[in-house]
């Protein structure tokens, strides 16, 4: 059992280890939070992840250390934040989220729209304890997600987009792999409780979310300790494919208007506590899936997913609600 942690000071920072992944967000111009950091947090510990560093063996270090820290912080986007959520978890420490990715997706269902919020909802305290989804592939050590799992096409244009990403950075390199998924995609073989489709995608939210939806990969609720499965049944074009992977709002309803989303008849959505299926991508594509944003590969030509919901999985410092 972690031990009880010290009380951190809201007002000086004293007490919270945050740890910074510089490679985070690089698609989108935002202003180095450091200097701010300083301003709000001066006593805080913040430790730049540098590349080959290993996240677990950082924080390892930091609460092995003579003063562990009470709080830990992670400055970076969905897969970092999902990474620090599981060693939180671990060390039984609340988690102090400060959005510094492309998206952001996690910390913007938490209300965490920028880092000087983020420091807001630290001052003041207020946390809530927030659900997750603990995925195994195989034979391997679970992963504590906190967004949604995807197998399918959405890996595939992940895994194609990290192909080019070096060459032509992660927004022109995410429009290039879109457009070869959607000339070379192909519908893979699922099977569960002892039935096989062939499908487009599969993805594992966390919490119920919008039914009209493919692509649950920003969840709408906290604490729900459910998971939302939308399987999507390749019925259709590899243009309706693609487009069921539109997440944002407004470009989802632009695609549902001009007819390119898939109809609901293609979509099996399911309510679960618990998800398993094994997945066999076929000749030719790798074996991968997708949790909050970061690919693994999985050996062989199939393998088998499990998702459990965790309630009360982590505690996040959260804007306060409106009464």
């Amino acid at each position: 059992m972690p031990s009880a942690p010290p009380s951190p000071s809201a007002a000086t920072g004293r007490g919270v280890f945050i740890v910074r992944n510089a490679q985070s967000g690089t698609a989108v111009l935002r202003l180095d939070p450091a200097g701010l950091l300083a301003e709000r947090l001066p006593e805080a510990v913040v430790r730049e992840l540098g590349e080959g560093d290993d996240l677990g063996e950082i924080v390892a270090a930091a609460m092995a250390s003579d003063a562990a820290p009470s709080v830990l912080g992670v400055y970076g986007g969905d897969g970092s934040v999902s990474r620090m959520a599981q060693l939180a978890r671990e060390h039984g420490r609340p988690l102090l989220v400060l959005p510094g990715g492309t998206f952001n997706h996690f910390a913007r269902s938490a209300g965490l729209t920028d880092v000087a919020t983020a420091l807001d909802a630290f001052e003041a305290g207020t946390t809530i304890e927030v659900s997750a989804v603990e995925v195994t592939a195989g034979d391997a050590a679970p992963i504590l997600a906190l967004n949604a799992v995807s197998v399918g096409t959405y890996p595939e244009l992940i895994d194609e987009r990290e192909r080019h990403r070096a060459r032509l950075g992660k927004w022109l390199g995410g429009v290039v792999a879109a457009w070869r998924t959607m000339r070379g995609a192909e519908a893979i073989t699922v099977a569960r409780d002892g039935r096989r489709a062939r499908v487009w995608s599969v993805f594992v939210g966390v919490g119920r979310n919008d039914p009209r939806r493919v692509a649950t990969m920003q969840r709408e609720h906290l604490e729900e300790p459910v998971l939302d499965v939308r399987i999507h049944h390749a019925r259709g074009t590899r243009a309706r494919a693609i487009a069921s992977l539109a997440f944002g709002r407004r470009t989802a309803a632009v695609l549902r208007a001009l007819r390119l989303m898939p109809p609901r008849s293609d979509v099996e959505r399911l309510v679960v506590s618990e998800f398993e299926v094994t997945v066999r991508p076929g000749p030719g594509h790798p074996s991968v899936f997708v949790h909050d944003g970061e690919l693994e590969e999985e050996p062989g030509d199939e393998f088998t997913l499990r998702c459990v919901a965790v309630p009360r999985a982590i505690t996040v410092f959260v804007p306060p609600r409106e009464v």
